[in-house]
């Protein structure tokens, strides 16, 4: 410790390092000290800030050897506005204490830290037509056309998109790590930075065509988390292609269709001086990797009408248009819905649903499953797929609980009875911490990754990023662990509810009861008095509340049961006794 001039005592240098969350005290000052660094940090009270500044990111090591490097590289204007910008200042050190890879873009494209500089523009969301119109004119195509082509499909053109790309993903992460957005909008801007490129691949792709290509309509339908719209910061990119002829020669089309797929692929996935994008995964297409890579919506609609398996019904549920053609992508959304509405029908459905969760829990590698996010359990697949089931067993009958989107889902059926308001929120939350985490561990190096650190390193920068500071490690992995176990819990609670094989076992014409209809079906189950049974319904499911929502729903299972005791009437007259006693409590969920 030494004086300080009134007299009082202060922290030494590598004492204040340490308290500022630094680690290797003794490479942090030999960084201070280094021309790259000493020179910008002219000023002691600038060093001051900086290492003020400092305290409030990720990994204090790893903004200081990223400074450096980036320092090494920028020019003066920059490194004038970082002495002079406190705003800049703490935005760049939130991006390279957080993400490596976003710091050696930075330091390969010191221009490229120019989005850092625009505050106005970091405080606004980013618009989806305003980023596929960047991205189009980083690949020298027209942005106001759906039939965009590139100048070229080159290995200049795709190191182009690639840049702008990392431009688009740098204000996101931004934005992210100065919490000026929750998880879900996060997921939506790199849904839409996707969309984004994929409009550009697709422009890319089109540029490569053949003079002699017969003309074709062609869209590219969002599948999985990008057809939900909540893509992680790396995710394979599910998609499905599908085309029709101009002229009518489908063969010519379908050709031409295939061209453009397979250059949209090389576009994104293909490897080049700038990196790759992310991979474009059209497997779950029909028949998969044995299939066509590119149908008409008559070919899609013939196989789902004769071959598809459960699973696929699923998928097809986060069906959206992406890129191409939007009045096709609409249309083949449109085409396949009635076949996500009616999958319940199917006989086994719901059987067939749990039992895939039971495979994907029992494949997880020994060696990572403790640690495993997404497909662990208490991970992000038990939310997604109870959220699913739940969707697609009452969702054949009540339109307002449709949704691609997992949390817009939950809320949904939480807001119409289906899951209770508490169960709903802590689900709710508990899913946003672990895609928040999820987005940390991503972001570092920019790679598909699900899985928990186990270094005390990484651990330590992912709590420091997640707002931990006292103890990271710690705090972190205690607040995981609990909502991992909360997220079980409610699993296993909905995923498994005997309600679910009761409603998806009713047919079509049983799944809501009509006043017409109604006192036939109570009379054939043997009530004695149908028209007191039909009143008790009656009062029962008025109105547009959740109370009388849900119990529309279910009272088709409900007035079957009773039917198989003693007394139906009295049965049914008992429910309707304990429903208006309990108020809007859903306890017949529980």
């Amino acid at each position: 410790m030494s004086e300080s001039p009134g007299g009082g005592r202060r922290s030494s240098p590598a004492t204040r390092l340490v308290r500022l969350g630094v680690v290797d005290v003794e490479r942090a000052e030999r960084i201070l000290r280094r021309p790259a660094v000493a020179l910008v940090l002219d000023d002691p009270e600038l060093e001051t800030e900086l290492l003020s500044s400092l305290s409030g990111v990720a990994d204090p090591d790893l903004a200081l050897v990223m400074l450096e490097r980036f320092f090494e590289r920028c020019d003066a204007p920059t490194k004038s506005l970082f002495q002079h910008d406190q705003d800049f200042r703490g935005r760049l050190l939130d991006v390279l204490g957080m993400s490596e890879a976003l710091g050696d873009f930075l330091v390969q494209h010191p221009e490229q830290v120019a989005v850092l500089a625009d505050g106005e523009a970091l405080s606004r969301a980013p618009i989806a037509i305003e980023v596929r119109a960047r991205l189009l004119a980083a690949v020298d195509a027209d942005q106001q056309s759906e039939l965009a082509k590139a100048s070229s499909d080159s290995t200049a053109t795709l190191d182009a998109l690639r840049i702008a790309y990392r431009r688009e993903l740098l204000g996101v992460a931004s934005r992210d790590l100065s919490q000026l957005a929750p998880m879900k909008l996060v997921a939506t801007w790199l849904s839409d930075l996707a969309d984004a490129v994929l409009e550009a691949g697709v422009a890319i792709a089109r540029s490569g065509l053949p003079t002699d290509s017969a003309d074709c309509r062609f869209a590219v339908i969002g599948m999985g988390k990008c057809g939900g719209r909540e893509l992680n910061y790396v995710s394979d990119v599910d998609v499905i292609f599908v085309a029709e002829s101009v002229d009518g020669d489908e063969e010519a089309a379908m050709r031409t269709a295939t061209l453009l797929a397979t250059g949209l692929m090389r576009a994104c996935n293909e490897t080049t001086r700038e990196g790759r994008i992310w991979e474009v995964d059209p497997n779950l297409r029909p028949e998969g990797r044995q299939g066509a890579l590119v149908r008409t919506i008559d070919s899609h609609v013939g196989y789902y009408e004769r071959w598809a398996k459960t699973w696929e019904f699923q998928a097809l549920l986060k069906a959206r248009h992406a890129a191409g053609d939007s009045q096709l992508g609409e249309r083949y959304v449109e085409a396949i819905a009635p076949f996500v509405w009616s999958a319940v029908e199917r006989e086994g459905f719901v059987e067939d649903a749990q039992a895939m969760r039971r495979r994907v829990e029992e494949n997880i590698p020994s060696r990572i499953g403790a640690r495993e996010l997404k497909l662990a359990p208490g991970g992000l697949r038990d939310v997604e797929f109870a959220v699913q089931l739940l969707q697609l067993v009452h969702g054949r009958s009540d339109v307002l609980i449709r949704s691609r989107t997992t949390l817009v889902a939950l809320e949904a059926l939480a807001t119409w009875g289906y899951v209770g308001r508490t169960d709903a929120s802590t689900l709710g939350e508990a899913y946003s911490f672990l895609r928040a985490l999820e987005h940390r561990i991503q972001l570092f190096r920019l790679r598909r990754t699900h899985t928990m650190p186990d270094t005390e390193i990484e651990l330590r920068r992912l709590g420091r990023s997640m707002g931990f500071r006292s103890d990271p490690v710690t705090e972190l992995i205690t607040v995981w662990k609990r909502h991992a176990r909360e997220v079980r819990r409610l699993h296993e609670k909905l995923f498994y509810r005997p309600l679910l094989l009761a409603v998806a076992r009713l047919d079509a014409g049983s799944a809501r009861l009509t006043p017409q209809a109604a006192e036939e079906r109570l009379r054939v189950l043997g009530y004695q008095d149908p028209a007191g049974a039909l009143r008790h319904i009656e009062a029962l499911t008025v109105g547009v509340s959740r109370r009388a929502s849900i119990q529309r729903t279910l009272l088709p299972v409900l007035l079957g049961w009773f039917a198989n005791a003693p007394e139906p009437d009295g049965g049914l007259l008992g429910f309707r006794r304990v429903s208006e006693a309990l108020g809007s409590t859903h306890w017949y969920l529980g």
